[in-house]
């Protein structure tokens, strides 16, 4: 075991952090910091451990690849003792030993954790952490997710409705309630987010009056998709002189197999029945599959508030798609990186803070300069560390 903490030993910490750090110490921004917000379900008396100490350590064994609650405890029970001290666990003043938390105890502070408050400090601390966005106007995704492996014989399955920017960052992340939908969290989701200058992109499903209203309130721009659930609305979108439009955007691509063509056309309209509406969207997609030939033809009807000349086609177009990233760089990573679809945690608030601690990592790791998460967490599980210095813990 390694002597009690003294100051050379701090020295060399400091010096152990800076020469594997995935991000730059200068940022000076502590994820333990932002988990003070976070109030402790449990109760005063024989708490031996801080709520700040066992939530980080569950953090860092996510950032080195931990997939389930039994892995997080395995990570935290083989931490080197110096690693024990750096996130926060009590030392024996005569001894100098580290105390480390049993995994019971760990299990039974996630499963009580208040989830909205957890996703707020997640939320804040990537904010905090991230670099300044370039001037303009920040598109942000908004899409839920079924965590399937939740559900059990007396309960359906937990879902969670995000915010994400297009950049892959989760800003925001609420759990609908039971026998619910998505669209009664919209507006908590995104009333934890400054939305001045920024374009919420969303699916047919939260094209709702309401929510247009909302968005426009706290100064931000949509995209919104029109679909057949309102039938009047896609009617007179639909139906415009769209073979007369000049096409305002053009882009072909070639990538998994298939050649694709997309083209986007505006329109100014003046009476659209929605909160601010300025504008009508058509988006072609065309997709030939090179394997079987096939050839497959989709026509995509949206509106927006941004008034004509705000944003080009080419910005436009760029939005549209990129709101997509939700699927790619967040759902399809946890249920393909981290197994998350496998997992079959069910028990209190386990499945929602499983999640959230999920999104800290990709976050992190993205932040870091990673594009390939599941190569950045075998980066960080090599060096313990790395994840300690990723949540600012050793600076």
């Amino acid at each position: 075991m390694p002597a009690p903490a003294s100051s050379p030993m701090l020295t060399a910490l400091g010096q152990l952090a800076q020469t594997s750090a995935p991000v730059p110490l200068t940022d000076a921004v502590r994820l333990s910091g932002f988990l003070d917000l976070v109030p402790d379900p449990r109760g005063v008396r024989g708490r031996r451990y801080r709520l700040t100490a066992l939530v980080a350590a569950a953090a860092a064994s996510v950032l080195a690849g931990a997939r389930s609650l039994t892995a997080i405890t395995e990570w935290i029970t083989d931490a080197p003792s110096w690693a024990c001290r750096a996130l926060g666990f009590p030392v024996d003043p005569l001894t100098g030993t580290v105390s480390v938390p049993h995994p019971h105890t760990v299990r039974r502070l996630l499963v009580q954790l208040d989830g909205d408050a957890l996703d707020r400090a997640i939320g804040a601390f990537l904010t905090a952490r991230a670099t300044p966005a370039p001037a303009g106007l920040r598109a942000i995704a908004v899409d839920g997710k079924a965590l399937r492996g939740s559900r059990t014989a007396t309960t359906p399955h937990v879902t969670l409705l995000a915010a994400m920017d297009h950049a892959g960052h989760v800003l925001a992340q609420r759990q609908v309630a039971d026998k619910s939908n998505e669209i009664p969290a919209f507006k908590p989701l995104l009333d934890t987010i400054d939305l001045t200058g920024t374009v919420i992109t969303a699916d047919a499903l939260h094209t709702q009056h309401a929510h247009g209203a909302y968005l426009r309130e706290r100064g931000a721009h949509y995209i919104a998709q029109v679909k057949a659930n309102h039938p009047g609305l896609f009617d007179r979108v639909r139906h415009l002189p769209w073979r007369e439009i000049t096409l305002d955007h053009h882009e072909r691509t070639r990538a998994h197999h298939r050649t694709e063509i997309r083209r986007l056309k505006t329109a100014a309209f003046a009476h659209l029945d929605y909160p601010d509406a300025c504008q009508a969207l058509q988006v072609v997609r065309w997709r030939k599959d090179f394997t079987t030939g096939k050839l497959t033809i989709e026509r995509v009807y949206l509106i927006t508030s941004l008034p004509p000349g705000v944003a080009t086609g080419a910005q436009l177009a760029a939005w549209i798609k990129g709101h997509w990233r939700i699927e790619n760089l967040l759902h399809h990573v946890r249920d393909r990186t981290f197994r998350e679809d496998d997992s079959t945690i069910h028990v209190g608030r386990l499945p929602r803070i499983m999640a959230s601690l999920r999104n800290l990592a990709i976050g992190v790791h993205r932040q870091g300069g990673h594009t390939n998460i599941a190569a950045a967490l075998r980066h960080t599980a090599r060096d313990c560390r790395r994840p300690l210095t990723a949540l600012g813990l050793t600076g």
